[in-house]
């Protein structure tokens, strides 16, 4: 139990420099409004899709939660949000890049992930920019909020977002450590028996497995796929979709629960497709 703790209390203070830069932008954008840095960051930026599939391909899954917290403050688009999200990549890139033999997997992994990541991206964001201009509204409109409730007399964005943080992170700990938990006492074996039984659904099922907010699932599916249980297009889906805990955050700061679902939607059906198509694709080829 102590081990699975610290484990978790780890996992966290890995998220904390990147969740404190996001509270730190949002507070500063609220304070600033009309300056450069909230014209910049508030979607006027036509590659921010780009910019966010990028940042979430590098190996660190503090991003996906530093994305969500953006998107609760309105910082950055949907279409920004979903571009980390698919990119993003944590331990599963350091299990296979340990393994001399997947390091080309890795790289087309990685370049899948960022194409993914930044076509989804555009996609939403063109979609929905048309969308607003059809009813006469404009998204860069939409005045940016800061997620978190101030007390009176808290006034510099410092202070604000280092609580902020804090409480954020309180959350992520309460919730990491149960997922932990509840993974230690179901063990790997239980999802990977799905996996291996399920041969033309194993997109789909890697990719429901892949949004459980907990790294220690990427780092299965790695395995899985190095095991040769996993075809390379499964292993996509499920590290599409696994977003780490970027999903915990944003359901904990964005404010509408039907939003979050229908992301974790888009998440789970971009991904699962994807996966089916790269096994379709692979196979056709192979």
């Amino acid at each position: 139990m102590l081990e699975l703790l610290l484990d978790t209390l780890i996992d966290a203070a890995k998220m904390l420099p990147f969740l404190f830069l996001a509270c730190l932008l949002v507070e500063l954008a609220e304070h600033r409004r009309g300056e450069r840095l909230t014209r910049l960051l508030c979607g006027q930026s036509r590659v921010g899709f780009l910019v966010g599939a990028l940042l979430g391909a590098l190996p660190q899954c503090g991003f996906s939660a530093m994305a969500a917290n953006l998107y609760a403050g309105r910082v950055i688009t949907l279409g920004t949000l979903l571009s980390v999200f698919l990119a993003t990549s944590d331990e599963a890139f350091l299990v296979l890049a340990a393994n001399p033999s997947a390091l080309g997997a890795l790289a087309a992994l990685v370049g899948f992930k960022i194409l993914l990541g930044a076509g989804c991206g555009f996609a939403v964001d063109f979609l929905l920019r048309r969308r607003l201009v059809r009813v006469g509204m404009v998204a860069e409109k939409e005045e940016i909020h800061c997620p978190c409730e101030h007390d009176e007399g808290e006034s510099h964005p410092i202070l604000a977002a280092l609580r902020h943080t804090l409480e954020v992170t309180g959350y992520v700990v309460l919730f990491s450590f149960l997922i932990h938990l509840a993974m230690e006492r179901l063990g790997g074996a239980l999802f990977a028996d799905w996996l291996a039984g399920a041969s033309v659904l194993q997109p789909i099922l890697a990719a429901a497995i892949g949004l459980v907010p907990n790294c220690a699932v990427s780092v299965l599916l790695a395995q899985l796929y190095l095991s040769g249980a996993l075809s390379f297009g499964s292993l996509a889906a499920g590290l599409a979709s696994a977003a780490g805990i970027g999903l915990l955050v944003l359901f904990r700061e964005n404010r509408s629960l039907r939003k979050n679902i229908a992301i974790t939607g888009i998440l789970f059906a971009v991904s699962a497709a994807a996966g089916i198509l790269l096994n379709a694709a692979l196979r056709l080829l192979g």
